[in-house]
C-alpha cells in the first residue's frame, strides 16, 4: 500500500465503501462503480462506463497511454494464464487428487503475487508437468481414503486456511475451491474478438459473487464442480460481516440438499481463537460423511 500510485477499489461491499473515503485522505484512490445485477442491459452499460473510466484514470495519473493493441495483449496473457490455472486445479479430478488442498490452495493464491505473466505462465506449466509427472510415476501425497471436500464462500487465505487444516487433518482432502480465489476468477476467458473493453466488462460483471442478484452463475458452478470433482461433501467458509455470503448460504444448503450432497457452514475470521472448535467440526463432518 506504501508504494502504490494508485489504489483501486469497487462497491462490493458497504464496509469497503466507507473506507475508501477514508482511505482516500491518505492515498491516491479510484472506486468502480459495481452493479448489483447482471442481466439487464442498464447494468452492463454501467460497468462498461466504469472499464472506460479507469482506463482514463490510470492514464491521467500516471501519465501513460494505453492502446487497444496493449489491452488484446494483456488479454491473451491473462486468458492463458487462466488455462493453465484451470488446468492446474484440474489436476485434482483424479482419484485420489495428486496433491493436498493446501498445496492446490498456495499455487492459487500465490499466483496473485506474481506480476510478471509471461514468467507466471511459464511456471504454472512447469509446475503442472511436475505434477503429473510425479503422478504418473505412482507417487501418492493423498490417501484414497480421504474424503473429497470442496470449499465454498468468502476468500480463503492467510489465517482462514485454517478450514483447509482443519479438514485434512481430521481425513478429507479440498479437491476444488469456489471461493472469491480458485476456480471463480479462472472460470471464464475474456472474448479475445472486438472491442476490448466491451470484452473485459462482461467476463468481469459474470463472475458469480455473492453481492449479485440473483447469483445464478455461482449456483451453476457450484452445481457442475461438484460433479465434476466428484464431491463426498462441501463446506462454506464464511467471514464475520460478510453479508452477503452469509444470507446466500440459506440458497447454497438448499441447492446441495437437492444433489443429496452434505454441507457445512462455518463461521469464522482472521483470528486463530476458533482453531480448536472449527478442528472438532470439520472431524465430526468428515466423521458423518465417512
Amino acid at each position: 500500500m506504501y508504494f502504490a500510485d494508485l489504489v483501486v477499489g469497487e462497491t462490493t461491499c458497504d464496509g469497503k465503501k466507507k473506507m475508501y473515503e477514508l482511505l482516500s485522505e491518505i492515498k491516491n484512490v479510484h472506486v468502480m462503480q459495481l452493479p448489483q445485477t447482471q442481466n439487464d442491459e442498464v447494468s452492463k452499460e454501467l460497468w462498461y462506463k466504469e472499464v472506460l473510466a479507469f482506463k482514463d484514470r490510470i492514464e491521467k495519473d500516471l501519465d501513460v497511454t494505453i492502446t487497444d493493441e496493449d489491452i488484446k495483449h494483456a488479454v491473451k496473457l491473462k486468458n492463458e494464464e487462466r488455462k493453465l490455472l484451470k488446468e492446474f486445479y484440474e489436476l485434482s479430478k483424479s482419484l485420489p487428487p495428486p496433491i493436498s488442498g493446501r498445496e492446490q490452495l498456495k499455487v492459487l493464491y500465490g499466483s496473485q503475487f506474481k506480476f510478471d505473466i509471461e514468467a507466471k505462465n511459464k511456471e504454472l506449466r512447469e509446475t503442472i508437468d511436475k505434477v503429473k509427472a510425479d503422478y504418473e510415476n505412482g507417487v501418492e501425497n493423498v490417501p484414497k481414503t480421504a474424503k473429497r471436500i470442496l470449499i465454498t464462500g468468502c476468500p480463503l487465505a492467510g489465517v482462514t486456511e485454517k478450514i483447509v487444516t482443519a479438514i485434512e487433518e481430521s481425513g478429507g482432502v479440498v479437491v476444488a475451491y469456489e471461493n472469491c480465489i480458485g476456480v471463480k476468477p479462472a472460470n471464464r476467458l475474456v472474448d479475445e474478438d472486438g472491442d476490448p473493453y466491451k470484452a473485459l466488462a462482461e467476463r468481469y460483471l459474470n463472475i458469480g459473487c455473492s453481492v449479485m442478484t440473483p447469483n445464478n452463475n455461482r449456483m451453476e458452478l457450484l452445481t457442475s464442480l461438484v460433479d465434476e470433482f466428484n464431491v463426498d461433501g462441501v463446506v462454506e467458509m464464511t467471514l464475520q460481516a460478510c453479508h452477503t455470503y452469509n444470507i446466500e448460504t440459506n440458497i447454497v444448503r438448499n441447492l446441495l440438499q437437492k444433489q443429496d450432497i452434505p454441507f457445512i457452514s462455518v463461521e469464522t475470521d482472521y483470528s486463530t481463537s476458533d482453531v480448536a472448535q472449527i478442528k472438532t467440526r470439520m472431524a465430526a463432518f468428515i466423521e458423518m460423511i465417512s
